[in-house]
């Protein structure tokens, strides 16, 4: 079994999940695992009270098989305290998942410096993540993924859900019906 591990935060962007989290909750053979800093309830920014199964003190990293960052304005510097558990997760080669916010995070911390990435804007991130030197190596998609590291625009959930089945070996053929189906209205048989 894999385990996904979700990190949520007073006013994660909870519509950015919306498209991966029940498709992975039917895959018999993964496990959504959502956590916190302290286990303790978070509002979304749809203030939706949600309570997370763990806090980050809980967390083995060896445990987590893909760590999935949604987006927020708290990552404007109020989840500074993740920068040491995000460096273990990806010194260790584990899939990180990022999207909108999340991916400026990463830019500000050298994350996106070396691999090809994505984000809201080129521009915008150049303007809020100054030390950031990957522009050579962003892509102008909705979505990307590259080495460990998936990257998504804040417009993007689809797009963001379907490079991490992909990540998670879903089978290609159904990874492009659900896409066709979410994004065009299209189911094929």
């Amino acid at each position: 079994m894999k385990n996904v591990y979700i990190f949520l935060f007073d006013g994660y962007s909870d519509w950015e999940l919306g498209y991966l989290t029940p498709e992975i909750a039917k895959n018999e053979e993964l496990k959504i695992k959502t956590f916190s800093a302290d286990g303790n309830s978070v509002r979304s920014a749809s203030y939706l009270q949600v309570t997370p199964e763990y806090s980050l003190k809980d967390i083995k990293i060896e445990d987590i098989d893909i760590l999935i960052l949604p987006g927020g304005f708290t990552w404007d510097g109020g989840l500074d305290y993740m920068l040491p558990f995000i460096k273990q997760v990806h010194d260790k080669k584990i899939t990180i998942a990022a999207i909108c916010g999340a991916t400026i995070f990463l830019a500000r911390n050298g994350f996106l410096d070396n691999v090809k990435h994505t984000s809201n804007d080129l521009q915008y991130l150049k303007m809020v993540a100054p030390n950031y030197t990957g522009e050579h190596l962003y892509q102008h998609e909705k979505a990307y993924s590259d080495q460990h590291i998936i990257t998504a625009n804040g417009t993007a959930p689809i797009e963001f859900a379907k490079e991490i089945f992909k990540a998670l070996s879903y089978d290609p053929v159904l990874i492009e019906k659900w896409y066709q189906l979410f994004k065009n209205g299209i189911w094929s048989e």
